[in-house]
């Protein structure tokens, strides 16, 4: 249920853009931030910013966004083609799950969305490598779209056959697909969130944030709630047919098919039409400077061996431990436990709103000097929610009725959903909060996007994890065939020849629920309170040496 919290960290590049590089990072953090800076601070950023103007006077632009309108545009569209990759990829675990896959084969497919968090490592090279004369951003963004059509196309053509093998599907071959799929899609975000901050002008720059989220998002929506809606032959046949049919209005071939050809013509259009270096016309624009390669690296080493880096990093690769098998496996317990996929998908819907709000409203409490002690209150009501997921997974079997669930059912599930997202949001808002105020302004690019980078592998790694401890921790026993067992899948398949049937006496999910929340709860209160006191921490000790 976390992997929406990837979508919204940003940027892999160091740029000498200071904060107008961070705008992508933290949203409405991004002017708080700036305002509260030190004016011999800014003084120094401003040494870093190179600002040139383009006048004509015969061409004037309008002021405000009008002048810009089809700029912003290109780029909202950029970023719903990057969110399709993305929603496809999240709707994957739930079509492997209702084909009773196990939670290995889960836990292995969980690597798909590790790319957006590691970015940050290939990063330096799309900034460093490129052929001016195409332009520096379109020399990755157009080959990496191109890519991205290519492997739709070569899947739409074999995902039936790698879903529906004799043996079960075939999930390594699906994880290298999808691995390199969004890789392609966190390269092309680099190379766009790049291309935003000197496509737009100085004044309208502050859009390019704007049109990640909701392009992004929208692209996720059509790739995963749209197309697993589309997909369902149940949810197609109640709402959308007047015959019912087997199928859905479209598979996931066709859906696959269809966006394949929607990059590879749109990618040529914008390599043909769209020139990266255009004339600006009485524009203030940006002008972005890069730091070598090598130099890049040299800085991201510098600022983690930095002891308060280093002590802060740490304790964010370690925060989510606690959640992680509630926000990870509970989604896939609720579809073995027969709640439809596509309506799962769908009470995401209306969280949108929620999530739209709920950063506005917590930024007011994290805007003073002390942006973590919402992180450290909001801690223990997550782990609750996590006791709080599985009892609804233990109660929805009991609640299942012949024509499927009760509407309360799914009442009380987008109420739990909700109260999940009050608790994941004040965390999130309050680690962005504090990011941007430790951050080094001289650096504040790189810096930003290595705590965000740290933040998002410390939620990948345990919920990989989780999935795959599922399994071992589950018992099961062989019932009818006398001296079988189930402990492996050999012995279950002995259990089954010899006419018994393996029965589960203690899911595995549960044990995990408790033993993440005892964890949670001996980091909260020993590692919790060591995460508070960094915030007593002088300025300097944030200061990297190598940006001076």
């Amino acid at each position: 249920m976390e992997h929406r919290e990837l979508l919204t960290h940003k940027n892999g590049r160091q740029r000498k853009v200071a904060r107008t590089a961070v705008s992508g990072n933290i949203g409405v953090m991004d002017g708080r931030e700036t305002s509260s800076s030190d004016p011999e601070v800014e003084e120094e950023v401003e040494g870093l910013v190179k600002v040139f103007y383009c006048e004509d006077a015969t061409h004037a632009v309008p002021p405000g966004i009008r002048g810009e309108l089809g700029n912003v545009l290109l780029l909202l569209f950029l970023y719903v083609l990057q969110g399709i990759p993305l929603g496809l990829a999240g709707s994957i675990p739930l079509i492997l799950q209702s084909k009773s896959v196990g939670y290995k084969d889960q836990a292995f497919f969980s690597f798909v969305f590790w790319p957006f968090s590691l970015k940050l490592l290939w990063a330096p090279l799309v900034d460093a490598l490129y052929c001016s004369r195409f332009g520096r951003r379109k020399s990755w963004m157009v080959p990496t779209q191109y890519l991205l059509g290519l492997f739709m196309l070569y899947l739409s053509g074999t995902v039936n056959s790698l879903m529906q093998s004799e043996g079960g599907p075939k999930v390594v071959t699906l994880t290298a697909v999808f691995f390199m799929l969004s890789f392609l899609a966190a390269t092309q975000d680099i190379a766009v969130d790049g291309w935003a901050l000197t496509m737009l002008s100085r004044a309208n720059v502050g859009y390019a944030s704007t049109c990640n989220s909701v392009g992004q998002t929208a692209g996720y929506f059509l790739g995963n709630v749209l197309f697993l809606a589309l997909e369902s032959a149940d949810f197609c046949n109640k709402y959308l047919r007047v015959e019912p049919k087997d199928t859905g209005i479209v598979t996931l071939s066709e859906f696959l098919f269809f966006w394949g050809i929607v990059f590879l013509v749109s990618t040529t259009l914008v390599a043909i039409m769209k020139r990266e270096n255009e004339q600006c016309r009485g524009k203030q624009r940006v002008h972005e400077e890069t730091q070598g390669v090598m130099e890049t690296y040299k800085l991201l080493f510098s600022i983690i061996k930095m002891p308060t880096v280093f002590t802060f990093c740490s304790l964010l690769l370690t925060a989510k431990i606690g959640f992680s098998a509630a926000d990870a496996v509970t989604g896939l317990k609720l579809v073995e436990a027969g709640v439809p996929k596509e309506q799962l998908a769908l009470l995401a819907v209306p969280m949108v709103p929620l999530q739209i709000l709920l950063p506005v409203i917590i930024s007011k409490y994290t805007a003073g000097p002390r942006p973590l002690d919402v992180f450290y209150k909001a801690f223990p009501f997550r782990l609750l929610i996590g006791l709080a997921f599985s009892l609804l997974v233990w109660w929805t079997p009991s609640v299942k009725q012949e024509g499927g669930f009760p509407l309360y059912y799914y009442a009380i599930v987008l109420v739990s959903y909700a109260l999940h997202q009050v608790a994941l949001y004040s965390m999130y808002v309050a680690c962005m909060a504090f990011h941007a105020k430790v951050s080094d302004p001289l650096i504040g690019g790189t810096y930003m996007t290595l705590l965000n980078t740290v933040t998002n592998l410390g939620g990948n790694w345990p919920s990989t994890l989780a999935l795959w401890m599922v399994d071992p921790l589950t018992w099961k026993e062989c019932q009818g065939a006398a001296g079988q067992s189930c402990g492996s899948p050999e012995e279950a398949g002995l259990c089954a020849r010899e006419g018994g049937v393996c029965v589960t006496t203690l899911d595995g999910y549960y044990v995990e629920s408790v033993l993440c929340v005892v964890i949670g709860l001996v980091w909260w209160v020993w590692f919790g309170k060591k995460m508070r006191r960094l915030q007593e921490q002088a300025p300097a000790a944030w200061r990297c040496r190598a940006s001076r």
